[in-house]
């Protein structure tokens, strides 16, 4: 009689290195990341999540911030407006206390379908007060081009239909939409949990030890998400952002106003 076969095993399923992350942290330094988001309550309290506008506002005005000051995006979406006016509603911006400009003020939003059709010197020229134009007007017109050949519109509503991860993957699938610019979108345009790590973030992070050593930047946005409480990621963002530009400067830290100091690795590479 032949030899029955064996029976084959089972591929074991590789660990998580965020969720391994997690638990690691939490049994060498129980506590940290409560102890970080209610220190940071402490003195910023905790803010109230409010929808800021329509997503593809948003994700455009969040192209327009890369690697400029948030002032700049502004004056560049401002001109924007002005170039190409649509007829719909006035839109209200809602900055928030994460914000870094000044707010927008009330205006009608870009009519899309000219952003995208416009000549690309032409959008260059658009927004150059917000600094990089060339870059981010070639951004702006693959994000749009995108959205119009897969939805026949340029409306991102549909996004608030899907789950948290499954829109993130959506809008990174978008050539020059990062992990950040996702999270940005998704996390103040419908509140999903998905922490964008910016540099104030990532800054204040690793100071303290929420994120290893030699996670990558993109990597950080998972880690929090195997950290963090899913209620408290607004809180989590906009209150380390206000952190790091307040206090914990990336240059002469004000370490003696800080809540997080006596469990701050940077402050005590032994700290708790």
């Amino acid at each position: 009689m032949p030899t029955p076969a064996k029976p084959r095993r089972a591929k074991r399923r590789k660990p998580n290195p965020y969720l391994a992350w997690a638990k690691r942290l939490e049994r060498t330094r129980p506590g940290l990341v409560d102890f970080t988001l209610d220190g940071l309550a402490s003195i910023y309290g905790q803010p109230p999540w409010a929808r800021r506008w329509d997503p593809t506002s948003e994700l455009i005005l969040t192209i327009l911030t890369q690697n400029s000051a948030d002032v700049n995006a502004e004056y560049a979406f401002i001109e924007l407006r002005k170039a190409y006016p649509s007829n719909r509603p006035i839109e209200h911006h809602e900055p928030g206390p994460g914000w870094g400009g000044a707010g927008l003020p009330d205006g009608v939003p870009p009519d899309w379908t000219l952003v995208d059709m416009a000549p690309l010197e032409e959008l260059v020229e658009v927004i150059r007060p917000g600094g990089l134009p060339n870059g981010k007007a070639r951004g702006i017109k693959a994000a749009l081009r995108a959205i119009h050949e897969a939805r026949g519109d340029y409306s991102l509503e549909f996004l608030g239909e899907m789950a948290a991860l499954d829109a993130r993957t959506w809008l990174t699938n978008i050539k020059g939409v990062g992990v950040k610019t996702a999270s940005v979108v998704l996390l103040f345009s419908f509140g999903m949990p998905l922490m964008p790590v910016d540099r104030h973030v990532e800054r204040v992070s690793r100071r303290v030890g929420l994120l290893p050593a030699k996670a990558t930047s993109d990597q950080a946005h998972d880690y929090f998400l195997a950290m963090l409480d899913p209620s408290r990621t607004h809180e989590a963002h906009v209150n380390l952002i206000r952190h790091g530009r307040l206090i914990c400067h990336s240059q002469r830290p004000a370490h003696e106003l800080c809540p997080l100091r006596e469990r701050c690795r940077f402050v005590d590479p032994k700290a708790p």
